[in-house]
């Protein structure tokens, strides 16, 4: 490519990811403050655009207008409540998630999803498990694929920890991801040249990790719009700029279980914690994102396996 040519395409590149820490930024408070009512004029806003222009340059990158794209997270974490949080009431969980009234809720779930709350609730109802501590499984997308041997049943030993509140800078990646290690190498390499050259992989407290907005399970989210963000820990005041962008992961309980895995097992571990551990445990998930925490390179570590913590935002029942 002629300077020139790869000149322009770095002032491009350099733009487009601009517009996406912007809209990162705004993605990041609707996430927030999901139950509260907003408006157009607070979110152009903190993404620093017009109101008159918010609106048609949200839907031009999300490929949603701002009022369906609020709506959708609003049904969807609806929709994970009711299998969570079975002694919530539907009125309950429809004020919680941002909806003026059951009845609104109602007809908004219905026109998402095709059947009634209490239809969703009963027919995603979870499995009771005998109790927290140890919890053999089998599950997981692996078992129900003919074209793969069964694999060993896995053995959870689950935690509850205290999450201190993070700061992280992150590149957010929407669309599917799961099982392709390939992505998630892509990504992490990009954010070490971008922490490297500040000394934030040298840090003794960093951590990388992966924080998962929606659920990819049970036809909550659409696979193509799930939302992945490949981070790293770090201080509070650290400046980001282009593609990276930073947010407070809030703190508070977890469940946490640390595995040692091969890429193909995420799901069947996360379906272990939370459809065999968590029903019996007393406790349920919160709204806030589930975490990975990666301790080391699973490519030269012995029979390539990733060790990984699980960690599974929880309040009491």
């Amino acid at each position: 490519m002629a300077p020139a040519m790869r000149s322009r395409a770095l002032e491009v590149d350099s733009r487009r990811a601009e517009y996406s820490g912007r809209f990162n930024r705004v993605v990041d408070h609707i996430q927030a403050h999901l139950p509260e009512p907003m408006d157009l004029d607070t979110l152009a806003g903190v993404a620093c655009f017009s109101p008159y222009h918010f609106h048609r340059l949200f839907h031009g990158w999300m490929g949603e207008t701002i009022h369906d794209f609020i709506f959708r997270l609003r049904v969807e974490r609806a929709a994970a409540q009711l299998v969570y949080n079975p002694r919530k009431s539907i009125t309950e969980i429809a004020l919680d998630c941002g909806f003026s009234s059951s009845a609104t809720f109602a007809r908004a779930f219905r026109s998402f999803h095709g059947l009634s709350a209490s239809e969703w609730r009963k027919k995603r109802k979870i499995c009771k498990a005998e109790g927290p501590g140890e919890i053999a499984s089998s599950r997981g997308r692996e078992s129900h694929d003919p074209q793969r041997e069964p694999t060993p049943v896995m053995n959870l030993k689950v935690d509850l920890k205290p999450f201190p509140p993070m700061h992280v800078a992150y590149i957010r990646h929407v669309g599917s991801f799961q099982e392709d290690a390939a992505l998630f190498e892509r990504l992490f390499a990009r954010l070490r040249r971008w922490a490297g050259p500040r000394g934030l992989l040298a840090a003794p407290s960093a951590k990388f990790l992966s924080v998962h907005h929606d659920n990819p399970e049970m036809d909550i989210t659409d696979v193509q719009k799930l939302r992945l963000d490949t981070a790293i820990t770090v201080p509070e005041g650290t400046q980001v700029d282009g593609e990276i962008s930073k947010q407070r992961l809030e703190g508070g309980p977890y469940a946490v279980t640390r595995v040692r895995i091969h890429a193909r097992q995420y799901m069947e571990a996360w379906d272990a914690l939370m459809s065999d551990w968590l029903p019996g445990s007393g406790y349920q998930p919160d709204d806030r994102p589930c975490i990975e925490i990666y301790h080391n390179e699973p490519e030269p570590a012995p029979a390539g396996l990733h060790d990984v913590e699980l960690c599974l935002a929880v309040k009491p029942l």
